[in-house]
């Protein structure tokens, strides 16, 4: 039997994260394991639980939803952070994405279509609302010129791993899709960023993805 995908609510407004459990808990295939009302809450119960996928906003009391980002990338987890937030400015999606968000969406969300995003972020996909995916264009068009042309240096490999990063995948996910080791992949990810004059992953995944570059 196929085991149901974890979901770790966090989310400083008790009705909100009723609402999200009261939805989530009558659609088939996703379990909710926990709720938290601030950053803290959400690090120690993401520990605890190991939940597939983390339902985050970014307002958030003392760690805000980035600085949570960033400690569950330091920390290695394998949970999918999809980003639901009021905070519509571009700059707070970009630095989300940068900071390792799967996903970022609005909460005026379609029910339907946020139950639909937890299964594509859980399955490795990338998930932007077009807002947000607009900001983030902007500068990665700026290097489209340039990328196209690094494509033709890549290796195979890097190839791959660039398939990979265009899924929203982590090194460690990368790792095991391609049976390597983690630091083998880290360096794959470097020299794809320079070959394609990128400056992260999020615009090497946007450029892939977006551009539709002969991966």
């Amino acid at each position: 039997m196929t085991q149901p995908i974890t979901v770790l609510i966090v989310d400083d407004h008790p009705v909100v994260r009723q609402g999200l459990r009261a939805l989530l808990a009558v659609q088939d295939g996703i379990e909710v394991v926990g709720e938290a009302g601030d950053g803290d809450a959400a690090l120690s119960l993401a520990a605890e639980h190991a939940p597939d996928v983390i339902l985050l906003d970014l307002k958030l009391p003392g760690r805000d939803g980035v600085t949570v980002l960033g400690e569950l990338a330091a920390r290695g987890g394998a949970a999918r952070v999809l980003v639901l937030t009021s905070a519509t400015e571009p700059a707070h999606a970009s630095a989300a994405v940068r900071a390792g968000a799967a996903g970022v969406l609005y909460k005026d969300v379609d029910p339907d279509a946020l139950v639909r995003a937890i299964r594509s972020v859980h399955d490795g996909h990338l998930l932007l609302a077009p807002e947000a995916a607009g900001s983030l264009m902007q500068s990665a068009g700026r290097a489209a010129g340039r990328a196209a042309g690094g494509v033709d240096a890549l290796t195979r490999r890097e190839r791959e791993v660039l398939a990979e990063l265009a899924k929203g995948r982590s090194n460690r996910e990368i790792a095991r899709a391609l049976r390597v080791s983690e630091k083998t992949v880290k360096a794959h990810v470097s020299s794809v960023l320079a070959k394609l004059g990128v400056q992260d992953r999020t615009q090497a995944a946007l450029l892939a993805v977006r551009h539709e570059l002969p991966i």
